[in-house]
């Protein structure tokens, strides 16, 4: 019967100096059904095992050329999966020690019973089933906790990353300093999970910090945070954390004295601008067992960093803003000189505008679009030639033509800027008249925007109240009689509502 396993036909490699040991052995196996290889040295037992797939290794001790116990320790190092049986006719103690010591898994004593030899190749086979068998579980368990620890990261990067996406997403919409700081204090609270967060800004002339967000801490402390209610000197301490310009954190562990009791953890982290330190952000636990990590410093420090950045951001901003919105000023201002008439007329409009849109109940949103509309809604007279704008009679039909270009042109220019799309509409609209017979485009009811109506209410009235250069101004009866008359036609009837109401307010106090 051919003896089989997992592996296939089972390969046996005996290593001896006597053939007749040799050819017995072989013709043994081989009737058993046992592929056999010999050879008479160790040398030509490693060409054969790197030939051929051998299954165990039988072997003599003493043989000339390599002995037993050097192709014992040479299968060890190439192979030592391949089971190495040693026999011998002069057992002794050291060559025991020897072969257990080159990785020999069995000792036979010759003169060896062939029988014997096949049940050591047996149970080895069985061992070596078994060995193989955990190599192979130990090999899986080993690979399945390398791909649970690479998964356990990836899902700790992702979080990572989408907490990070989280923070700049806030920062991006944030559209004011001082939206920032709240940011900073409740992202703090609610990425790094710390009890209370404070934002300071560095006042560098007292050597001084000043909180401008903070939450409230615990009970173990009324009120805000501040800077006088904490356990230790904070201003010397966030100077130390200034001057180092690194993140630093402190744990109280063991109740050192330099962190209060009710203070289980606290780190503070440096913003800044252009590598200038202009605040700091604290944050502390007070409660449970936690404690913050390095991780949390990171994410700390990346929200002041990007808190730093929407700062700057907005500063840029805003000081963009300012110089565009002072630039269109001095235009209107130039415009406006260039007519004595209608010297400040820019101003008084949005005043007028302002009081009516809020007697409208129009939000504080829509009452700053109107003053700005209300300022540069005759700025497109600047692309008007001076014969046409300061023609002190009536002007022709065709020089009234040229001046309704004034809307469009003003409406260009604030579109160029890309800034200020409802002030553009409120500008460009702001002669469309209330039964569609305006300009430029003919608009009429709730085609016009609402604060073009408004717009529209104020700057005529303020054009009949005021002198012009073909004319007086007109008193206050008359005024105020044309635009009730136009309502419904020329103007909203809300709108000239609302003008009746605050015309007392609004006429010019010099009348």
């Amino acid at each position: 019967m051919e003896v089989m396993t997992e592996n296939g036909r089972n390969t046996i490699l005996v290593v001896d100096d006597e053939e007749g040991i040799l050819e017995i052995t072989e013709e043994y196996f081989e009737r058993k059904g046992y592929q056999v290889y010999t050879a008479t040295n160790g040398l030509e037992a490693i060409e054969i095992i790197n030939s051929v797939k051998i299954a165990c290794c039988f072997t003599d001790i003493n043989m000339p050329e390599m002995d037993g116990l050097e192709l014992a320790e040479h299968i060890r190092k190439v192979d030592n999966t391949l089971p190495v049986v040693v026999m011998t006719g002069f057992p002794s103690l050291e060559n025991t020690i020897r072969t257990l010591k080159n990785g020999v898994v069995d000792y036979l004593v010759k003169p060896v019973n062939l029988e014997q030899m096949e049940l050591c190749f047996r149970r080895i086979m069985r061992e070596r089933g078994l060995f193989v068998e955990n190599l192979i579980l130990r090999e899986e368990v080993e690979r399945r906790e390398r791909l649970q620890a690479l998964n356990d990261e990836l899902i700790s990067r992702v979080e990572q990353l989408n907490v990070l996406n989280r923070i700049m997403e806030d920062f991006a919409t944030s559209d004011s300093s001082y939206g920032i700081f709240n940011k900073v204090v409740d992202l703090g609270m609610e990425v790094v999970k710390a009890d209370h967060v404070g934002f300071y800004i560095h006042a560098e002339q007292e050597s001084s910090f000043v909180s401008i967000a903070a939450t409230h801490l615990n009970s173990h402390c009324a009120g805000p945070f501040n800077v006088s209610e904490f356990p230790f000197e904070l201003n010397s301490f966030f100077m130390d954390v200034i001057a180092e310009d690194k993140p630093c954190l402190i744990s109280n562990n063991t109740g050192a004295s330099g962190v209060s009791k009710f203070i289980r953890s606290f780190m503070v982290v440096p913003v800044k601008i252009r590598e200038k330190t202009f605040g700091v952000v604290s944050a502390s636990i007070t409660e449970g067992d936690r404690r913050f990590t390095d991780k949390d410093i990171y994410y700390m420090n990346f929200i002041s960093q990007k808190a730093a950045s929407a700062i700057e951001n907005i500063a840029l901003y805003e000081n963009i803003y300012d110089n565009l919105f002072s630039t269109l000023y001095a235009f209107v201002a130039a415009l406006e000189a260039r007519d004595s008439y209608t010297r400040k007329h820019s101003t008084r409009v949005a005043e007028v505008a302002y009081e009516i849109g809020r007697e409208m109940n129009c939000t504080e949103e829509e009452l700053d679009v109107l003053s700005f509309a209300g300022h540069l809604h005759d700025i497109g007279k600047i692309g008007i030639r001076d014969d046409i704008l300061l023609k002190p009679g009536r002007l022709t039909s065709e020089e009234f033509e040229k001046i309704k270009e004034h809307p469009s042109i003003g409406a260009d220019i604030v579109g160029q800027l890309g800034l200020w799309d409802r002030e553009q509409e409120i500008i460009r609209h702001h002669h469309e008249f209330f039964n569609g017979k305006g300009y430029p485009d003919g608009l009429k009811d709730n085609e016009i925007p609402r604060l073009a109506r408004i717009l529209s209410v104020a700057d005529a009235f303020d054009a009949m109240a005021s002198d012009r250069a073909y004319r007086k101004k007109m008193d206050k009866v008359k005024v105020i009689s044309i635009i009730h008359e136009c309502s419904g036609t020329q103007f909203d009837p809300d709108v000239v509502q609302a003008f009746m109401r605050v015309v007392d307010e609004v006429w010019p106090h010099d009348s």
